[in-house]
Parts: structure tokens; sequence; C-alpha cells
């Protein structure tokens, strides 16, 4: 076997070099509408930095490829967006070997686990970043509402009020996070305790190019607080942020009433997709995206080296 040569792209070869690698389009970042299955580099109105983009070689040929994502600003990258091989040592020595750190989120048909040659190249895939360090962390529903889906009816429970003041939200993200299902927020609570879970999805919400009044804490007609609904938009477009009901006001559905408000503020901004997520396990959750009229666009299943 020839020796086998690992290094980051360069900008005059980037995308010819990237996309040599061949892709049976059964899982992974060519899931994604367009122009989110074509790999271009931010200097060629793309997404994504060659130094970040790295590349496994024999005899010149690309048989394992890395791309990181990261926003404008970001100084270093948010997520692993494309893993793809033909050679599954050198993909497990391409992850040992680049010297980034972020999630892998492998992109994979709803029904994957229901189609053989599909759930064999995600296992594949699995099995090769595990390999190389990383290990499973969820299996997520992604959405993606339209403006086809319709907008459900606001139930009129609650009353949504603006918060200027962060320090009051990051109390009640972190009374959200105190008992949660999510697994994202888990890991943080096991690294940092609950204030580290609070401050990370603040610093997400920061993190968003859209503007800061849309946030909404939700409450009874009463004034006790229910929760807390963060509309959107990342750089790819519209999101549900965030959707959070504290303890004490759960049972009711009340996760479902903050969706809607949600949507409501997004549609009314023109968003023609809105997209959203949540973890398979939480079934509360999936409801509530169900009963709204958000199908099931995608299954994405996250692994991490943390």
């Amino acid at each position: 076997m020839t020796d086998l040569v690992i290094r980051a792209l360069q900008q005059d070869e980037a995308r010819e070099l990237f996309t040599s690698l061949p892709d049976p389009g059964l899982v992974g970042r060519v899931l994604v509408d367009p122009p989110g299955n074509v790999y271009e580099t931010v200097a060629d109105g793309g997404e994504y930095r060659p130094e970040w983009t790295w590349v496994a070689l024999r005899d010149g040929k690309v048989v394992a490829r890395a791309a990181f994502w990261g926003g404008p600003d970001d100084t270093e990258p948010v997520a692993l967006d494309w893993f793809d091989f033909t050679d599954r040592d050198a993909a497990v020595e391409l992850l040992r070997r680049v010297p980034l750190t972020a999630d892998y989120e492998l992109m994979l048909p709803p029904d994957y686990t229901e189609r053989p040659p599909v759930r064999a190249a995600a296992e594949e895939r699995i099995e090769a970043a595990t390999e190389a360090g990383y290990r499973p962390l969820v299996d997520r529903y992604r959405y993606t509402w339209t403006p086809a889906c319709g907008v459900p009816e606001r139930p009129g429970r609650l009353e949504f009020r603006p918060e200027p003041d962060d320090d009051v939200v990051l109390e009640v993200l972190k009374r959200v996070h105190s008992q949660t299902l999510d697994a994202h927020a888990l890991l943080a609570v096991e690294k940092g305790g609950v204030e580290l879970a609070a401050q990370e999805e603040l610093d997400f919400f920061r993190w968003c190019p859209s503007p800061r009044e849309w946030w909404r804490l939700a409450y009874t007609p009463g004034g006790e607080l229910v929760g807390i609904q963060v509309p959107g938009r990342n750089f790819g477009g519209p999101i549900v942020g965030f959707i959070g009901v504290v303890p004490e006001q759960r049972g009711h559905g009340y996760g479902y009433d903050l969706l809607v408000e949600c949507t409501h503020t997004l549609a009314a901004e023109g968003a023609e997709k809105i997209a959203a997520a949540t973890d398979v396990g939480n079934k509360g959750m999936a409801k509530a995206f169900a009963r709204a009229g958000y199908p099931v666009a995608q299954r994405r299943f996250c692994m991490t080296r943390s």
C-alpha cells in the first residue's frame, strides 16, 4: 500500500480535488437542497474554507475527505459537515490527524433505518468516526416547514413578552435545563453544570444573525412564567432557534403553543422555509412538531469528541 498523504486544501485546487471523490449520494451533505450539496469555498461564494477542508490521498487520488464549517466570523469550526471515503483506514487516519475539532452531524434520509443500503452507508461512517475518536451523542429529527404546510392557529393560552435583559433570559434557560431531555444540553450539564448549558444556549442565540427583538418569554394569563421561544435565522435561513418550557409548567402541551408562536413570527417575516430539529427521544416535542404541520425532512446522527 502506498504512503498516505493527509493535508488541507489550497484555494486554487479546492473544489476540483474535493469533489473528485466518488459519492453515491446515499447519506451526508449531498442530501441537502442546493446549494447545500455543492462544495464551494468562501472565495467562490460558498460556505467552506480551504484551510478547514482536509483530504487523504494515495498516489495523488482522494480516498477520504473532511470539510468543517463555521460562520463568517468564527475562528474555529462549528461542525464537521462532510466525511466521506473510499478507503476506511485512510478515513480514520484523516480524522485522527486533522488539527480541528467539531461535532459531526451525519445527514440521513428520514427512513434510513428501513433501507439496508442507506443504513449500511450510515453505519460505515459512524463506525469510522467512532474509531477515530468520536462518540455517538444523539439521533435527531430535522424538520422543514414551508408556507404550503400552513400556519397553525394560535391556541391563545399564553401571553408572549419581549425580555431585553440577557441576565433574565439566562436565568430562564437555567430553569429549563435544570430538567432536560436534550442530549446536547445534557452533555453541557455533564461538563459544566446547568450554568454552562444555559450559557451555551444564550451564546447560540447571540451567534445567530437575527434580531434580538424576536426573543419572547411566555406567561400564563395569571403571570406565571411558562418558558421561552426564540425564532431566529442562522446562516442558512430561518430556524426555530429554541423552545423551552420550565419544569413546573410541563405536562400541559405548552411546547406546542411556543412552537406555534415561533412559526407565526417567522412566517410574518416572510420565511419561505423554516428549519427545526429535536431529539428522536423527545417524544413530546416531536408530537408538537407533527401537530404544527412540520414534516420530517431528515434524520441527523450527531457525534462528539468532547
